[in-house]
């Protein structure tokens, strides 16, 4: 009888350090989502801040300065909701305005222009880059979300389920060519 009775206390202290591991595990990939998204964020408003300091600098025609200064102060002031479509608006009017290496070569021709297309040029890199880091971590998470043992037990807690940020984030062509390999 005492046999028994210590078999089952162990194999419940087992089952416990492996639902604490799990539950560990889990806030740390929320961690990861928090600090991903931070990256993306950053990232989301360094290329903003280019495209409109670009916007404002006179090297672009008229016509493309107000599209570029529209959609990268809605990308800047847009709320949660928001963000997504008007990131990608500002994707698409980088496109609009860089879609051709003319207008870049121009920009770069501009007084402080090879600063700020270079400047660019890494803004619409490392926007992609740092939007799969965040979804990488949201997946890993959502998996592990999904497993019945979270479920049942409620080790997520009382965290929001982690969502994905789906944006149109194609950089322009004239820019990725110059993009360094």
């Amino acid at each position: 009888m005492t046999a028994t009775l210590i078999w089952i206390l162990v194999g419940l202290v087992v089952i416990g350090l492996y639902l604490s591991w799990t539950a560990g595990r889990l806030d740390r990939l929320h961690a990861r989502i928090d600090a991903t998204r931070a990256g993306l964020d950053a990232q989301l408003l360094r290329r903003a801040s280019i495209a409109q300091e670009l916007a404002t600098s006179g090297v672009l025609d008229p016509a493309a300065s107000i599209v570029l200064y529209e959609a990268a102060h809605a990308a800047r002031q847009a709320e949660e909701e928001q963000r997504e479509v008007a990131e990608s608006e500002l994707s698409q009017a980088l496109r609009a305005v860089f879609g051709e290496a003319l207008q870049v070569e121009a920009v770069r021709e501009a007084p402080g222009g090879e600063a700020a297309t270079g400047e660019l040029t890494e803004a619409v890199r490392r926007v992609p880059m740092a939007r799969r880091f965040h979804n990488d971590a949201v997946r890993a998470a959502r998996a592990l979300r999904r497993h019945r043992k979270v479920r049942w037990f409620r080790l997520a807690g009382h965290a929001p389920f982690p969502m994905a940020f789906e944006m149109d984030d194609e950089p322009p062509p004239a820019l990725a060519e110059r993009a360094p390999a």
